[in-house]
């Protein structure tokens, strides 16, 4: 347990980066989204008005746990930390820091409707459907598809330790086969009405909650096989 304590603490290392980093650029477009709709009266002219602006924290965590595998398991594996235990230690900072941000996003929402939308009628840090009116569930809502792209950053960094850059030219391609055919045979189907309906009946839980913890877990286990048998 102590080296998987390690392991947590070396995602650690660097706070400014692997913490600061996603804040300061969701800040930068939070403050870039108030002016906009302080400025222009957006909120006024429109108040069903939406930014994906927080999207860019969700981004930045992404990219930071890439980062972890392509650049901190090395050295985690030259100072005798396994693959497993690595593994680990990153999973249990990932766990802790999607219920944190959640917490912490979840707060940010409840100031951003006491507040009338900070002043502006600025709805940012959970716009549109993502706002549940709840505290406890705001968590779960902000905090399920922090960890669905953290597992999709732990994966990626994984593929392009193990195969390269050929490995992530290699998921892209694959991603936009599969989905592409996808998106051609509900169109051959004349689907589409039908997948827009059953999504209008699944409820946000469903939605925002379920399938991320879902797709997480699904990522988790194939990020681990793909870990298997990645060299330094």
């Amino acid at each position: 347990m102590n080296r998987v304590l390690a392991a947590a603490r070396l995602n650690l290392i660097h706070p400014l980066v692997a913490l600061g980093v996603p804040w300061m650029v969701v800040g930068l477009s939070f403050a870039i989204n108030l002016a906009l709709w302080g400025s222009v009266g957006i909120g006024e002219d429109d108040p069903d008005a939406v930014t994906g602006g927080v999207a860019a924290l969700y981004i930045t965590v992404m990219i930071v746990y890439i980062q972890a595998f392509t650049q901190l398991l090395p050295f985690a594996m030259g100072i005798s930390l396994s693959r497993r235990t690595f593994y680990l230690g990153t999973a249990l900072v990932a766990v802790t820091q999607a219920v944190v941000y959640g917490i912490v996003l979840s707060a940010l929402t409840a100031i951003e409707e006491a507040t009338g939308g900070w002043g502006v009628g600025l709805g940012y840090w959970a716009a549109g459907p993502m706002d549940v009116d709840n505290p406890a569930l705001q968590v779960l809502v902000s905090g399920a598809p922090m960890l669905a792209f953290i597992a999709a950053g732990i994966g990626l960094g994984i593929a392009d330790k193990r195969r390269g850059p050929n490995g992530i030219w290699g998921l892209t391609i694959a991603s936009i086969v599969v989905f592409g055919g996808l998106a051609l045979l509900a169109t051959w189907m004349e689907a589409w009405t039908t997948i827009g309906s059953w999504l209008g009946d699944r409820s946000i839980t469903t939605l925002a909650v379920g399938l991320p913890l879902v797709l997480a877990v699904v990522l988790a286990g194939l990020s681990w096989t793909g870990l298997r048998r990645v060299v330094p």
